[in-house]
């Protein structure tokens, strides 16, 4: 590989072989780019350093095998043999969706420990696993939103190998596989972009600081950073979509929107490579803009995420009515929700009775069967697969597991460490949940207390709760196919 970075803020760069730290000079090309002419063999570690300072890790980095602080490492992608070449894609008129996080989804939570597991997912009736955040992020164990390295699969779960083993052994099974990216922001450890370039703006405002920089000036080599990290994932790692998180944070008044851009060049990428691929976005506005066909003015996404079917059975089933819960009555929104569906078209909505975000964003991590019952869950479920949304269900939510999922992080630095547990315990006072009460998202024993419990689906009720999501799955299956 001859590195080549993106540096216009830099005047010079250095290219930093390790284990020497030995530094070659870099050749200054147009647009701000810098290339070497140094041929680096597979798992060679470099850095650059920015007019002289400090080495830092190639914000295109494929493997940071220590980390977001440590060396990128030159990956080696034809050492792995893919068996998949039969794999065309996923039907998206056939999706029924299961989110899984790796780092709990086993004891072991890796890639490869995954894979054990997969025989389970399939069996369920499943069609395509959505997987969390797996770009680096800081330290060992998080929920993946705070990635930095956009390109490198998280070392903890087994870098790049351990993904590609992962993807193969899902297509070796007939399930599909969808990454969840962000490109709304990036994490406040290791995030180096902005030394580089001007990958972020302070004209919009967004939860997590400064916006992307989608519309400035030098954007066009910012929006080549995210579209070509999508293709990345599509055509290297063979995924089968992508889940955009918080695209209503993509700020962007361009002639033609960044998703828009997105979606054109997915589309090339599948004319190309004769694969179909799924887009789909998480995004706040009730505005069919994101699936709307770019000839018509939209975005061109395949799906959305729809959270007000969520909404409504959970306060038909807990009657909670704090924070985003409060304009909802229950059962009685179900009409106007169809209705919803019906003028944007339900294949087009993913719904769900739980996700990351519903059981983690909660104090204790509590499932709906923690709220309810596992019986309950059960009988609200039968909702779920009767509706014409795309389903999506969580992991363990098929047996009423009852590990939770809690916010857990492995910051580094401990004045960041300190904000994000003190700020965490802010966050739910608008729900009246004691501070106390909030688990710190830095005790491993947050994380331990997250992973899920396989041996639960020997027993009752959860025996029984497995029977009756396969079987209402099945029936879904049969009644589209």
């Amino acid at each position: 590989m001859k590195p080549r970075v993106w540096a216009p803020l830099a005047g010079a760069v250095d290219l930093v072989v390790e284990p020497a730290g030995e530094r070659r000079p870099m050749r200054g090309e147009a647009g701000g780019w810098f290339e070497s002419d140094d041929d680096l063999a597979p798992g060679t570690d470099y850095r650059f350093a920015l007019d002289g300072g400090d080495p830092l890790p190639d914000p295109r980095s494929r493997w940071q095998p220590a980390g977001v602080d440590g060396p990128s490492r030159v990956d080696d992608p034809e050492s792995f043999e893919w068996t998949d070449t039969g794999w065309t894609g996923i039907d998206p008129a056939e999706l029924v969706i299961y989110e899984l996080h790796i780092g709990t989804f086993t004891p072991a939570g890796t890639f490869e420990s995954a894979i054990e597991r997969l025989d389970h997912v399939v069996d369920l009736g499943i069609t395509a696993v959505e997987v969390m955040p797996v770009a680096e992020f800081p330290g060992n164990r998080g929920w993946g939103y705070d990635g930095v390295d956009l390109y490198a699969p998280h070392h903890a779960y087994g870098g790049p190998a351990g993904l590609r083993g992962l993807v193969d052994a899902c297509h070796q099974r007939g399930l599909g596989v969808i990454l969840d990216v962000v490109y709304n922001h990036l994490g406040p450890t290791g995030n180096n972009l902005g030394r580089f370039g001007p990958y972020f703006t302070d004209r919009y405002e967004t939860p997590w600081g400064q916006a992307v920089n989608l519309d400035g000036e030098g954007s066009a080599e910012v929006r080549r950073f995210f579209i070509d990290n999508a293709l990345m994932w599509l055509r290297d790692y063979h995924v089968d979509g992508l889940r955009l998180d918080a695209t209503h944070a993509l700020f962007d008044a361009s002639p033609q929107h960044f998703l828009a851009q997105l979606s054109e060049s997915v589309d090339a990428l599948e004319d190309e490579l004769g694969r179909v691929f799924v887009l789909i976005a998480e995004d706040e506005r009730a505005d069919d803009v994101i699936v709307r066909p770019r000839d018509a003015g939209g975005y061109g996404l395949d799906a959305v995420w729809f959270d007000a079917f969520h909404h409504a059975v959970h306060v038909a089933l807990t009657g909670e009515r704090d924070g985003y819960y409060a304009s909802f009555t229950g059962l009685t929104d179900l009409p106007g929700i169809l209705d919803r569906a019906a003028a944007t078209g339900g294949r087009r909505l993913v719904a769900c009775l739980q996700n990351h975000d519903q059981i983690g964003n909660r104090a204790q991590g509590e499932r709906l069967s923690h709220l309810t019952s596992v019986e309950t869950a059960r009988v609200a479920s039968g909702l779920l697969f009767a509706s014409p949304f795309v389903p999506l269900l969580f992991q363990g939510e098929e047996w009423g597991a009852t590990s939770p999922f809690q916010y857990f992080t492995d910051h580094r630095d401990p004045g960041i460490a300190q904000a994000v547990t003190e700020g965490r315990r802010r966050e739910f006072a608008a729900f009246g949940w004691r501070p106390e009460d909030v688990p710190d998202p830095q005790d491993p024993a947050t994380f331990a207390r997250s992973k899920l419990d396989w041996d639960e689906l020997k027993t009752a009720p959860h025996r029984e709760a497995l029977a009756s999501y396969r079987a209402l799955i099945g029936l879904r299956r049969a009644a589209a196919s």
